[in-house]
């Protein structure tokens, strides 16, 4: 029996929570984790017309890119497109998750998506996130020092990008003495104790210091830890948003343009002043990317992809690089199919759907 619990678990396995924009909301929205799950729909967007596909193809998730719930709602009357969206699926049982910047912040999620549209290789992530690590130093009878860090590894500790397993460790000298009320694993009330103790060093994953803290006290024999947390300022290259990489073969300019407009499905594609010079190096940023612009050009990029420029964006472009804004709906548009697939490789005993209502609000004519 598979719940919705699960599927969240596998969705944050390649989009942690933890990565999410503090402005954003993700995760659950309507339903209960514990529901068991019998079909699942997945969309760009929750819209009421998606509820009602989830009803007829009896799915009760949606994983949905955008969440139908962005900022506080007061009221349910269905006065509007979310009230009616989350009313239709409270009222026939149907849980709705997203996942929104979790996956634009993955490097296998929004960005990787685009880039693999448009065929570029040696793909980077443009912004890469800080913070996002930590580093874990504890200290262990020098004897139990293997299984500690057998232990930290199992759950995650010491990953470095493709590299697993990585610490670093030191003998020394550990002193204590135990006091009243203490339970000591080694020494004895009131004396003074000194032991042959290794110093342990590894990394952490923001998203999983609890499983890493778990497994510190479940296989440290002391009675009383000694360790501490420390947060890291590090860039993590492979936790982060948009992406650069490089074609295989440079293009002309309108040539790419033809390319990109192929490729992503786009009719129109707003852009800026025309350089004359080949593309080869191109970023991308699915959705709002105005604020990577300068990221872009930091990088070297001949052509930076995203959505939703403004007027005076256009003119930041300064000459080093062109922009080129190809709608917010075409740039996200195959994130559902990544999702898709990534859930029917996880879950083969129900049917994945992959919505066929295009929810894209803008149209051209």
């Amino acid at each position: 029996m598979i719940r919705v619990k699960d599927v969240a678990l596998a969705m944050e396995e390649i989009a942690p929570l933890a990565y999410a924009e503090d402005f954003d909301n993700v995760g659950l929205l309507v339903g209960d984790y514990n529901d068991e799950v019998t079909g699942i729909l997945v969309t760009l967007d929750t819209t009421p017309e998606v509820v009602e596909e989830a009803i007829e193809k009896n799915c009760n998730l949606i994983v949905s890119f955008h969440p139908i719930i962005f900022s506080g709602l007061k009221k349910f009357n269905g006065k509007n497109y979310v009230e009616k969206a989350v009313m239709t699926a409270i009222k026939n049982g149907i849980n709705i998750y997203a996942t929104h910047t979790a996956l634009d912040n993955s490097k296998v999620g929004v960005n990787f998506k685009i880039s693999e549209q448009l065929a570029l290789l040696n793909t980077k992530i443009l912004i890469p996130k800080s913070q996002t690590i930590k580093q874990l130093i504890t200290y262990v009878p020098t004897e139990h020092a293997e299984q500690l860090k057998s232990a930290l590894y199992e759950v995650g500790a010491g990953k470095i990008g493709n590299y697993d397993s990585c610490g670093f460790a030191i003998e020394g000298k550990g002193n204590f003495r135990p006091i009243v009320g203490a339970n000591p694993f080694i020494g004895e009330i009131g004396k003074l104790e000194t032991v042959n103790e290794t110093r342990i060093e590894v990394v952490v994953p923001e998203h999983l210091e609890g499983e890493v803290m778990n497994a510190l006290f479940k296989n440290h024999p002391y009675e009383e830890v000694a360790y501490s947390v420390i947060s890291l300022n590090n860039q993590n290259n492979y936790i982060g948003i948009g992406m650069i990489g490089e074609l295989e073969n440079e293009m002309e300019e309108l040539d790419f343009f033809n390319y990109l407009k192929t490729q992503m499905n786009t009719p129109v594609i707003r852009h800026s002043k025309l350089l004359n010079k080949k593309i080869k190096k191109v970023a991308v940023l699915g959705g709002s990317g105005a604020f990577g612009i300068k990221n872009a050009i930091s990088a070297g990029a001949d052509v930076y992809i995203t959505a939703d420029l403004k007027y005076h964006d256009f003119f930041t472009a300064e000459n080093k690089l062109v922009l080129a804004d190809i709608g917010h709906f075409e740039s996200e548009q195959f994130t559902k199919n990544l999702i898709t697939s990534y859930l029917k490789e996880k879950f083969t005993n129900f049917v994945v759907f992959n919505s066929g209502i295009n929810t894209n609000p803008v149209n051209y004519c």
